[in-house]
């Protein structure tokens, strides 16, 4: 698990295929940019796509940019050993690669030897690469904790609405009810399996910013720790939604505070001025806020 990531709190999709997106995808705010190899590419494209990304990630800021991240195509597609193999020449410019249609833990172990083979023929390090399997079927919701603890790559899950509403005949929402059930699991297996929270699907009616933010808060109150997003427009409205409020901070500070001073007395659990009990868990919360933004 590469968990010495930052989170993706927003991770901006971009078509392989065009390199100028790339660029400036790179260059917007986005904590994370997905180079897709998948959905966003032609099938008569693909070729194309695989030697435009080679050729775009060594171009790319080598420090101080946003998590690069590869989306290979299904590993049942035909096409996926062909895209790791062709990543070879850039590999040390990847950190996670993510497997789409992830269904079971199987498919999660045979991406984990294709990057270990391409790993050792380009002479990188062996395992430096994380997985994001992708789930996005009624299949792969219930396998979602054995995805989860399929290998040691995979960094966290993300939720893709679009295929599983197709495969459930329903409308996605900006509210999300219809998906509370299939994103909790996603949730609780990536906790389940020590990862960081899972990465919530993208918002994809593009010209509906309150919908976009209505989403995005849904999926922070779920446990998920970003969302993907289409559009580089996108990127300002998640990142807000996802962002610590001055309440919680100020919350924060004040347990912080109040259960150090606890702690130097030898006591664990203390009650606030505001009848809020706090314990080591509710103390290790807190923290965990502050540390988001600084």
């Amino acid at each position: 698990m590469t968990s010495a990531l930052p989170l993706l709190r927003t991770l901006l999709f971009v078509p392989g295929d065009r390199p100028d997106r790339i660029a400036k995808a790179v260059a917007s705010a986005a904590d994370g940019v997905a180079i897709d190899l998948e959905d966003a590419v032609a099938v008569s494209q693909k070729a194309v796509a695989r030697d435009a990304v080679v050729s775009a990630l060594p171009t790319l800021p080598a420090e101080g940019g946003p998590v690069i991240c590869v989306r290979i195509n299904a590993m049942d597609s035909g096409f996926a050993d062909d895209d790791v193999a062709a990543l070879e020449p850039a590999l040390h410019r990847i950190d996670l690669v993510i497997v789409p249609m992830s269904a079971e833990p199987d498919g999660i172990r045979r991406a984990a030897e294709l990057l270990a083979r391409a790993e050792q023929a380009a002479g990188a390090d062996i395992g430096r690469i994380g997985i994001i399997p992708l789930i996005e079927t009624a299949a792969g919701i219930f396998e979602a904790r054995a995805i989860a603890a399929a290998d040691a790559r995979v960094h966290t899950l993300a939720f893709g609405p679009a295929d599983l509403s197709r495969e459930l005949g329903i409308t996605p929402t900006a509210d999300g009810e219809e998906f509370l059930f299939a994103r909790s699991q996603l949730v609780l297996a990536a906790a389940a399996a020590h990862c960081p929270p899972p990465v919530d699907g993208p918002y994809l009616d593009l010209s509906d910013a309150d919908g976009l933010v209505r989403s995005a808060r849904r999926a922070r109150m779920l446990g998920f720790s970003g969302k993907q997003v289409i559009h580089p427009s996108q990127v300002s409205g998640v990142a807000g939604a996802f962002a610590a409020t001055p309440a919680e901070i100020e919350w924060a500070r004040a347990v912080d505070v109040a259960f150090t001073a606890a702690e130097a007395d030898g006591v664990s659990s203390i009650r606030l001025p505001d009848g809020t009990f706090v314990d080591y868990p509710i103390a290790r919360r807190a923290r965990a806020i502050l540390a988001g933004v600084r």
